[in-house]
């Protein structure tokens, strides 16, 4: 499985949404990402790639691109 792929099974997963459309989706764009969705969107991100994330990259975490970018900057995660 790709790194990709996993990213986008963590926002499947954290989200509890189907798998469309994931790569177009905003922070609060959709009900299931509300405060609380973050959080399971987090803990499935930080799951799915053995990492812990800085409370910063948490808040800033506002797209799926937005996120490709904190992780590949900070976390070394390639895309």
């Amino acid at each position: 499985m790709t790194n990709l792929e996993k990213y986008k099974e963590a926002f499947v997963k954290g989200l509890e949404i189907g798998a469309e459309g994931v790569e177009s989706l905003e922070y609060q764009g959709i009900p299931q990402w509300d405060s609380v969705g973050h959080m399971g969107l987090i803990a499935a991100i930080e799951d799915s790639f053995d990492i812990m994330m800085d409370t910063d990259d948490i808040i800033d975490l506002n797209s799926f691109e937005k996120g490709k970018e904190i992780l590949s900057k900070n976390y070394g995660i390639d895309f």
